[in-house]
């Protein structure tokens, strides 16, 4: 029985020795010294308890032990050659560059990444979720493969887009706040929802001021449930813990929807694949999908 498990460095040393005929030759080809070499044979020695090698000048022949290691060793080292171009073959593989916005990331992405995952496990997704606004602008750059935002009109050349309805929401279990001027909680300058409710209460000559601001989905969702602000969000962020408020009745400009638009730049099939299952999402959520 071995008092150790066998090294994988030094069985690759006596293999490069047996191959190359010599302790020289084997240094140069695997980039060591005489010494070190010399010194790895004799550990492995050691450790199998026999001679391996008999060193006749500057020649060498393998005892019968080594003809015996020799074979397992080379089974090994194929093994490990194997395995570790396995895993680096799985590294380098497809990368997709997604983006999402944040309100579809943080509820319904998760259903997208288990759907494809499943099917494209060599396949690594690097995500980005931020304003629609940014994405556009990534996309349109070529720093995104697969993208999902939203835009006042559908961008030309998406593979779908579907009109999202936005609404005015407040908490669902505290008393509004009071609304003169309006509490608002909203994204950051280039959000989508901020632009055109800014815009309607300035032309409405309606006062308000910004109450909470937050670049987080959940930041706005949780000022608003706390009862401290209205808020502009689209259907996909909506919460049970908020309530859509009728505008009408509270004197509120109506807002106009949105639209989500999906986009692929040309690549590999894995691309379309993942816009299709980003697709079958937003199909499931009860959002019209408009005439291509």
């Amino acid at each position: 029985m071995l008092p150790h498990s066998l090294d994988l460095d030094l069985l690759r040393t006596f293999v490069g020795i047996v191959d190359s005929g010599g302790f020289t030759r084997a240094g140069q080809r695997l980039h060591r010294t005489q010494s070190t070499i010399s010194q790895q044979i004799k550990r492995l020695e050691d450790h199998i308890g026999q001679p391996l090698l008999l060193r006749q000048g500057r020649q060498v022949q393998v005892t019968e032990a080594g003809e015996t290691l020799l074979g397992y060793a080379r089974r090994l080292l194929a093994l490990d050659d194997e395995a570790r171009a396995t895993l680096v073959r799985r590294e380098v593989g497809e990368i997709i560059r997604l983006g999402v916005s944040e309100d579809f990331a943080s509820r319904h992405l998760p259903r997208v990444l288990t759907a494809f995952s499943r099917a494209n496990p060599q396949v690594r997704l690097d995500i980005r979720a931020d304003l629609s606004v940014k994405l556009r602008a990534d996309f349109d750059l070529g720093e995104l493969d697969v993208a999902l935002f939203k835009g006042e009109q559908p961008m030309a050349g998406a593979v779908g887009v579907w009109p999202e309805p936005v609404f005015w929401t407040a908490s669902a279990h505290e008393s509004l706040p009071p609304l003169h001027p309006l509490p608002l909680a909203l994204f950051p300058q280039g959000c989508l929802f901020r632009r055109q409710v800014v815009d309607r209460l300035d032309q409405s000559r309606r006062p308000w001021r910004l109450a909470y601001a937050s670049p987080s989905l959940a930041g706005i969702q949780a000022a608003v449930a706390s009862g401290m602000a209205l808020a502009p969000l689209g259907q996909t962020g909506l919460h049970p813990d908020l309530r859509v408020l009728e505008a009408a009745e509270m004197g509120l400009p109506d807002l106009s929807p949105v639209w989500f638009s999906l986009v692929v730049r040309p690549g590999g099939a894995s691309r379309h694949h993942l816009a299709a299952d980003i697709a079958r999402v937003v199909g499931a959520l009860d959002l019209p999908v408009a005439a291509q």
